[in-house]
């Protein structure tokens, strides 16, 4: 079985950010996302593209919206490589720090408590700003100045006295941090590169940002946190859905998945044809469940006979976040001379602050103005109506030119060139419940607890109707007393203990170490503002936590580690670094990037074989690209076949781009000879690659596939000295000793003979 660090599930905001801190960290990471990737100019746009948009793979459907729908409330997630970022309006709005309530009572009973404060997020909120990139909508500027619905908002709040402001979005407006904005201009790929291989360009004002960013402009998680991941080995594997987990008898976890396989060119023929691999089994010793509200939620209640003691909230504290959407007809700005275009800018530019909620602009892309033209259905009929009688007149007297009459059916635009989306979000009450009814999700949820919160909200917003001469108008399923959310949040919450919550204020799963909620499921309650910055700061702090603190829990890079299962009897010192190496195998470039770890120093320079564990990637063209470890050797001064000879090995066994077993075996031969060979014999690495996973002393009979040479450069060298680590009691005087071995041995080898 296949075995890593950390199985990381979903990628979106909770996902992401944990898969690159542990990957940057030098763990072997592996990321299993159900979706697609999406490159930039890969977003459905035509209505046979959006016919197919949608995920559900039973109906042969992969795309990245996912639809659920229960008896109160439907939601819209995402599917794919960057999870919800792919599909969302690009705001990150920190979480009010009045809004980190402790035990506020519940109607139905209960409290919601927040195990975690405003001022123990604000550092990760700050890193997570910092790596996504944002900036204000830049309205000042004289390029930006004319979009209406901005400034319509802006002047709205003034009149009405409510707070207005410019949030966050991870938008790029200008080529790099600093540059001067403009629309169109070609974005510099970061430090870490870029995902796709794709060229990205600045925003240019389209309005297409929920429906998937095809000139890349948006910021979304797949030009960022996933991409740095993957640079720092990370192996992301799309179409990979998560079917089972659960815990196993010696520490860690085993997670099953299938792989789907949907047809390069889909067609009408494929829709009720699913295809898909599995189930395959990975095992893992950390596993952070990161597959959104709905999917961890699901996956604990179908596995909850497999972590007996589960905490019994599982499911509970289910909110909407509060979310309204309500449209704005016929709005002007306040001097009734111009008619607001929705279409122009982002989806979301400015927001109102409420006491308990938000309130922000909306649009849409300016293609879809036909839609919003069909739901005037009395305007529309009127004009049809019309049309029939001029045409009955005109044949009547023999009048052969349609033009105006085409054009009154038409119509002149008035509703999609002045209708303003308005977007609400807030505080509402987290009293929902998620359970199973017949082996599928279900949600026990009333919107009625939370009536007094959505009407003063829906208040504020007819105000604002009222101050830009426009018509309210709710979107068609609050007749039907129904919430349509992007922002599930709940059902395995964060709390104090497990009487409160399913995990503690880190997303540790309580009585599961090793076993962590990384994404909305782990609310206990609604954010209030726009929750995806919330979860990727909790997620930075979780994985800050996970490895400055590893006594008590698995190690962060196997098992074995002090405290970890299998320790016995004295807590040893460990040791810990990272190489990295490259050069050509085969007929191809290769490299990799390794964590040798010593578990215990004081045995490890006892024993004639020095060996340690070697876990990482990697990187080679004749294997398929990147590819984790499962499972690695390295032997540092092994004897050698004289006196004054030793060997560095690596044995390494990994699976191939076709899932082929592959074993990379290699050597640095230290020998005797003048001090100048001492940089060549120890940064040189001759290497095989072999058929299976051979063990060692069975290279003679394994079939070879190809052979090189890697080496280490003096920069790379100079970056692995700085990171040695230790671990438990008296770590400095271990790596003294770990370092007195090394150059001890360099000076038995190379040492002036007499008589040479």
């Amino acid at each position: 079985m296949e075995h890593v660090d950390a199985v990381v599930v979903g990628s979106g905001f909770g996902g992401a950010v944990t898969a690159y801190r542990l990957a940057e960290a030098g763990l072997s990471v592996v990321v299993l996302e159900r979706g697609r990737p999406y490159p930039p100019g890969s977003f459905p746009r035509g209505p046979a593209q959006f016919g197919r948009a949608f995920w559900d793979p039973d109906a042969g459907l992969y795309g990245m919206f996912d639809v659920w729908s229960f008896r109160d409330c439907d939601s819209v997630v995402g599917s794919g490589l960057g999870g919800g970022s792919l599909v969302y309006a690009n705001v990150l709005l920190r979480k009010d720090e009045e809004w980190f309530v402790h035990e506020q009572p519940l109607p139905g009973g209960g409290y919601e408590s927040w195990p975690v404060t405003r001022a123990e997020l604000d550092p990760h909120y700050d890193a997570v700003e910092r790596m996504i990139g944002v900036s204000p909508y830049p309205l000042a500027h004289p390029v930006y100045a004319d979009t209406l619905k901005t400034r319509a908002m802006r002047d709205a709040a003034a009149e009405l006295g409510l707070d207005w402001r410019l949030p966050p979005l991870a938008v790029s407006f200008a080529p790099s941090p600093g540059a001067e904005p403009g629309p169109g201009l070609p974005i510099a790929d970061p430090e870490y590169g870029s995902l796709h291989g794709v060229p990205r360009s600045t925003c240019r004002l389209c309005g297409e940002c929920d429906i998937g960013c095809n000139d890349g402009a948006k910021n979304s998680l797949d030009h960022t946190y996933l991409a740095a991941a993957r640079h720092h080995g990370a192996d992301l594997r799309t179409l990979h859905e998560v079917r089972g987990i659960r815990p196993r008898v010696n520490g860690g976890y085993d997670v099953a998945y299938v792989v789907h396989l949907p047809p390069a060119s889909p067609g009408t023929g494929d829709r009720l044809r699913p295809r898909w691999t599995g189930p395959h089994t990975i095992s893992c010793d950390r596993l952070v469940l990161a597959a959104g509200t709905f999917g961890t939620s699901q996956l604990l209640l179908r596995d909850r006979t497999a972590f007996p003691g589960l905490s019994r909230t599982l499911g509970t504290r289910f909110s909407g976040n509060g979310d309204v959407l309500a449209f704005l007809l016929r709005a002007t700005d306040r001097s009734r001379t111009r008619p607001i275009n929705a279409a122009r800018g982002p989806v979301i530019t400015s927001a109102i602050r409420l006491g308990d909620s938000y309130i922000e602009d909306g649009g849409y892309p300016a293609f879809v103005d036909y839609l919003v033209e069909g739901a005037d259905v009395r305007a529309g009929l009127g004009r049809a109506a019309r049309f029939v009688l001029e045409r009955v007149r005109g044949l009547l007297t023999h009048d052969t030119n349609l033009s105006a009459e085409l054009a009154h059916l038409i119509g002149r635009g008035e509703l999609s060139g002045s209708s303003l989306p308005l977007l609400g979000m807030g505080l509402d009450v987290p009293d929902g419940v998620l359970r199973l009814r017949d082996g599928r999700l279900d949600l026990v949820w009333s919107p009625e607890t939370s009536k007094d919160y959505f009407d003063r909200l829906r208040a504020t917003m007819r105000r604002i109707g009222d101050v830009l001469g426009a018509d309210y108008a709710d979107m068609p399923s609050r007749w039907r007393d129904r919430v349509i959310t992007a922002h599930p949040l709940g059902g395995a919450p964060m709390g104090r203990h497990p009487g409160e919550g399913v995990c503690d204020a880190y997303g540790e799963v309580f009585g599961f170490p090793g076993l962590y909620v990384a994404d909305g499921a782990a609310m206990p309650g609604p954010v209030g503002a726009n929750p995806a910055l919330t979860i990727a700061a909790l997620a930075d702090r979780m994985s800050t936590r996970m490895l400055e603190t590893r006594q008590g829990t698995p190690g962060p890079l196997a098992h074995g580690r002090p405290g970890g299962p299998g320790t016995r009897g004295a807590t040893p010192t460990a040791l810990w670094f990272i190489e990295e190496m490259r050069g050509v195998l085969g007929a191809g470039r290769c490299e990799f990037r390794l964590t040798i770890t010593v578990d215990d120093a004081d045995r490890f320079l006892a024993e004639p074989e020095h060996q340690a564990r070697a876990e990482g990637w990697i990187d080679a063209a004749i294997c398929g690209g990147r590819r984790p470890i499962a499972r690695g050797w390295f032997n540092l001064f092994a004897p050698g076949e004289a006196p004054d000879h030793r060997r560095m090995r690596y044995r390494l066994h990994f699976w191939d781009g076709s899932n082929q077993p592959r074993t990379l075996t290699g050597w640095k031969d230290v020998r005797h000879g003048p001090p100048t060979r001492l940089w060549l014999d120890t940064s040189t690495l001759y290497v095989r690659l072999l058929a299976g996973h051979v063990a060692e002393g069975e290279d003679g009979d394994a079939e070879e596939i190809a052979s090189g040479t890697l080496r280490i450069m003096p920069v790379d060298l100079a970056r692995m000295l700085a990171t040695f680590r230790t671990e438990g009691p008296d770590g400095t005087a271990a790596l003294a000793r770990f370092c007195g071995f090394f150059l001890g041995e360099l000076w038995d080898v190379y040492r002036p003979r007499q008589g040479a």
